[in-house]
């Protein structure tokens, strides 16, 4: 089950008691999203830091601006929109003072056979941290949801509010991007 699945099963009734102001309400919607909403900074904005701060974020605004959701998209679509929205704020916020390094996890020096495939899912990572990098904020907004999250086409321009031809250009542009990434890294290697 992905984690917007989590969200179909939040009632509507507890929905609206919540935009009512009823903790217990609320409280439930924030345990059954809290990963989700984490998780989808976190691939977005790749800073664990920076995912808790936006969480919090994403929760104070849902806390404000629940009583104006009018259940025509479902919530987890809303999370989404508020959660992006927010990653991409902060990543066009940094990048015009400096970009923050890219925060990865340590292998241990001294490892059991498991080693090698840490280290291949380390150095996997560190590829795609990299290809990720090259894209604007927008861009790695369409890559996430698409190719991480497995949302539709229709389901991302819901999210960000634009229209499925505008998620196709950006994904086409970020394929082009890796791509001609690919095709230096390979003619470095080459020479």
């Amino acid at each position: 089950m992905n984690q917007s699945e989590v969200m179909t099963e939040i009632s509507q009734e507890t929905i609206q008691q919540a935009a009512r102001g009823n903790e217990a309400a609320f409280d439930t919607i924030y345990h059954a999203t809290a990963g989700f909403v984490y998780n989808t900074a976190l691939r977005v904005i790749r800073n664990r830091e920076l995912a808790r701060e936006i969480s919090q974020e994403v929760y104070v605004t849902l806390f404000d601006k629940l009583k104006t959701f009018r259940h025509e998209s479902r919530l987890s679509t809303w999370l989404y929109r508020i959660t992006v929205n927010k990653a991409i704020n902060l990543m066009k916020s940094e990048s015009r003072m400096k970009r923050a390094d890219v925060e990865l996890d340590h292998v241990a020096p001294h490892v059991a056979p498991e080693a090698a495939a840490c280290e291949e899912q380390e150095e996997r990572r560190r590829v795609i941290n990299r290809l990720l990098d090259l894209l604007t904020p927008e861009q790695r907004a369409c890559v996430v949801l698409r190719n991480l999250e497995g949302l539709s086409y229709a389901r991302i321009a819901g999210v960000l509010g634009v229209g499925v031809d505008v998620v196709r250009s950006r994904l086409r542009r970020a394929r082009e991007k890796f791509l001609s990434a690919r095709r230096e890294v390979m003619r470095d290697a080459m020479s």
